[in-house]
């Protein structure tokens, strides 16, 4: 008997037993919410495999009249028909289990989110293939790994990996999938763009980096300007329970809404050795140049108001990674120094990357008449140089992790868990940079704060030497 044969077997027998049938959706676990209540759609619409930022671009009128048609019927493909995918053709609540035909539109929560903790369990059929959208991004992937037409994709290597990437996390660490009929339970983590997998509970995915698959069909720009990559996903986005290739039977739906600072400590907790912090949340020892400009404030190191100039470390770094904990006033505005002499400037002198409460700024200015940002001045940006992307700051008083590390010419940016700057400055057009910093043709200099006007605040600056 062939190995699909002998699942198939399974799978029939299982059913028989009502081990797939039957099931009831007990509580969600302490800090968790159900998303799935046992016993309807409530709290889901359809969509499929389309950039959810087409319904965001939608009017509330727009918005609604398709979400009630995506659940009942009534849309219309280009020929002015209904295609018929809508929720109620193809998904059902059968005692307390969520039940889909393998087609139809995908099941996506009414609600976005950011990061966050989901626990949903599966089971499927032979020749299944479905997956989870995390932010309305694919996915976490699911499949038949039996399937030899499948094995050419790696269906061989089993499911919980990150289909739609390139790198370490397209494929899980090991295979966990239990025989069909059973079920299977995922957990997954997401914070920023880094998710982790587990599969009928071991680690299968280990924090990696989900692509923007629609900003990754976007046509790029050409000629590519320095340091171009496609958007990251988006800061928030709905779950989708995906569907095709086969019935797939989904329950216990439960999401943990993960707090900025629970991130924060797992963030710093990736790869902790080695670094060294420089916030000793009492005086300002291990600082130079302006230490008359800065403060300790519960702890923190704040620039004081209406005061500007640069604090530096005591020593020189080369390569290095700093990892830093920051919070911004509205409109606040700061920099991290690279490659600074002391005495020196870090915007002129050395390298400076942008803190700054970019929206707030902008919204400020705007009220005033005045001049908005240039791509090279919002947040994470090389300032003079490089934009970063846009989007990731949290609200103003809320406290940011970011992580910069300077290898030789390339600098990146990875700020609350999304990268949002990477460039080769070798690559850089210094002509069409109207104030080219001298940082340009540093190896090696201070680092520290750039501080202008405001209080803003950093309470933990790390440093590893590379």
């Amino acid at each position: 008997m062939s190995v699909r044969a002998a699942c198939l077997v399974l799978l029939i027998s299982c059913a028989v037993r009502g081990g797939v049938a039957a099931a009831e959706s007990p509580a969600a676990p302490a800090g968790f919410t159900a998303l799935f209540n046992g016993r309807d759609l409530a709290g889901w619409y359809g969509w499929g495999t389309r950039d959810p930022a087409d319904l965001q671009r939608m009017s509330d009128a727009e918005r609604a009249d398709y979400k009630r048609k995506s659940i009942a019927g009534g849309l219309t493909d280009a020929k002015g028909r209904d295609p018929g995918d809508h929720l109620e053709a193809h998904w059902k609540v059968v005692d307390g289990v969520l039940v889909n035909d393998g087609r139809g539109l995908y099941l996506t929560s009414d609600r976005d989110y950011g990061d966050f903790e989901l626990l949903v369990e599966y089971a499927m059929q032979p020749g299944g293939d479905s997956g989870v959208y995390l932010r309305g991004n694919p996915q976490v992937q699911i499949w038949d790994w039996t399937d030899e037409a499948m094995v050419r994709l790696g269906s061989d290597k089993g499911s919980g990996g990150l289909w739609n990437i390139s790198g370490p996390g397209k494929f899980p660490l090991q295979r966990m999938d239990k025989p069909f009929g059973e079920w299977n339970s995922l957990r997954i983590k997401m914070i920023g763009e880094q998710v982790s997998v587990w599969l009928n509970g071991e680690f299968v995915v280990d924090a990696a980096p989900l692509d923007n698959f629609f900003a990754r069909m976007r046509k790029a720009p050409e000629p590519r300007p320095a340091g171009f990559f496609p958007d990251p996903v988006p800061p928030r986005g709905p779950i989708q329970l995906q569907t095709h290739g086969g019935e797939i039977r989904w329950r216990n739906v439960f999401l943990r809404e993960i707090p900025p600072a629970e991130a924060d400590r797992e963030l710093s907790s990736r790869d902790a050795e080695g670094f060294v912090e420089l916030v000793n949340g009492r005086d300002l020892a291990n600082w130079r140049g302006a230490v008359d400009v800065y403060e300790i404030h519960d702890g923190a190191i704040r620039c004081k108001p209406g005061k500007s100039g640069d604090l530096l470390s005591a020593e020189e770094y080369e390569d290095c990674v700093i990892r830093c904990e920051f919070r911004l006033p509205p409109a606040g505005n700061n920099g991290i120094a690279l490659r600074t002499p002391l005495g020196g400037h870090a915007a002129a002198d050395g390298l400076e990357i942008q803190v700054l409460d970019s929206d707030g700024y902008n919204k400020r200015q705007a009220a005033a008449g005045g001049k908005l940002l240039e791509p090279y001045q919002y947040h994470g940006s090389v300032y003079h140089c490089v934009g970063a992307k846009h989007g990731y700051l949290r609200p103003a008083g809320e406290w940011n992790f970011e992580e910069i590390e300077v290898r030789g010419q390339r600098i990146k940016v990875t700020l609350n868990g999304t990268k949002i700057l990477d460039v080769d400055l070798a690559t850089l057009d210094r002509k069409a940079i109207a104030h080219p910093p001298k940082g340009l043709d540093r190896t090696r200099g201070h680092v520290g704060f750039s501080g202008h006007n405001d209080p803003v605040e950093f309470r933990s600056f790390k440093i590893k030497r590379l």
